[in-house]
C-alpha cells in the first residue's frame, strides 16, 4: 500500500478514542466532589481530559478550597477512592463499549502490517483493554505509571513509539483532548483530534467521531 509507506505505526488515546471510559471517570469525579462539597459539572470535567490523576484532582480543588488546603497524603488517598469507585464502575465494561469504527480500523491497521500501540495517562489501560478483549490489537500499551511527565508533555507518545520500534515522525497517533494534541505535536508525530475544531486546534487531521477513521482519511 504505498501512499501508506511512511506511516508505520497508529497509537491510541484510551478514553474517548477506543472507548468512552471518560463518562465512568466523570461520575468518579463528581461523587469525590459531592463528598468533599465542590462544584463539579460536566463542563469543568472538560478540563481533566488526557490530564493525570493527581493533577485532576488538584484542578478539582481549585475549584473548591484550593490544592494547598490539603496535604499530598490526603490528595494521595483522595485520588485512590476515586480510583476505587472508578475500578468498580469499568468493572461492568464489554467489547460493545468499544467506540464506533474503531473494531473495523484496528482490523484495516493489522491488514496493512501497521503498529499499534496505547498511550493513555490511564493506569487501568491493560485492564479496560482486557475487557474489551482487544489485547490482539495492540502491540503495546504504556504503564503510566512508569511515565515521568503526564500529556501535555510527549512522554506517553515517546514511550509507545520507542517500545514498538518506529521513530516518532513515522507515526499518527490519535487523542480527542487539547493537552492529547498537544503532547502528540509535542513528540514529533501527525496528530488525529476525534471532536469539535474547537477542542481539537492543533490536529493536523479533525475527524467528528471515532466512526470517521480509515486509513484513506489519514494519510
Amino acid at each position: 500500500m504505498e501512499k501508506n509507506k511512511m506511516i508505520k505505526a497508529v497509537i491510541f488515546d484510551l478514553d474517548g478514542v477506543i472507548t468512552d471510559s471518560a463518562k465512568y471517570h466523570y461520575k468518579a469525579w463528581k461523587r469525590l466532589a459531592d463528598k468533599l462539597g465542590i462544584p463539579f459539572d460536566e463542563e469543568y470535567n472538560e478540563k481533566l481530559k488526557g490530564v493525570s490523576r493527581l493533577e485532576s484532582l488538584d484542578l478539582i480543588l481549585e475549584n473548591g478550597p484550593g490544592k494547598e488546603f490539603y496535604s499530598r497524603d490526603e490528595k494521595i488517598a483522595f485520588a485512590e477512592e476515586k480510583n476505587d469507585y472508578y475500578k468498580e464502575l469499568i468493572s461492568t465494561m464489554t467489547p460493545a463499549d468499544i467506540l464506533p469504527g474503531i473494531y473495523r480500523f484496528l482490523e484495516e491497521l493489522k491488514a496493512n502490517d501497521i503498529k499499534t500501540a496505547i498511550a493513555s495517562v490511564s493506569r487501568n489501560a491493560f485492564y479496560i483493554i482486557d475487557r474489551l478483549e482487544l489485547n490482539d490489537y495492540f502491540d503495546y500499551i504504556v504503564d503510566a505509571s512508569k511515565v515521568k511527565n503526564a500529556k501535555p508533555h510527549p512522554d506517553v507518545f515517546l514511550a509507545a513509539a520507542k517500545a514498538i520500534g518506529v521513530k516518532p515522525e513515522e507515526c499518527l497517533a490519535i487523542e480527542d483532548a487539547k493537552a492529547g494534541i498537544m503532547a502528540i505535536k509535542a513528540a514529533n508525530m501527525k496528530a488525529v483530534g476525534v471532536g469539535t475544531y474547537e477542542q481539537m486546534q492543533g490536529a493536523d487531521i479533525i475527524l467528528k467521531g471515532t466512526e470517521e477513521l480509515s486509513l484513506s482519511k489519514l494519510v
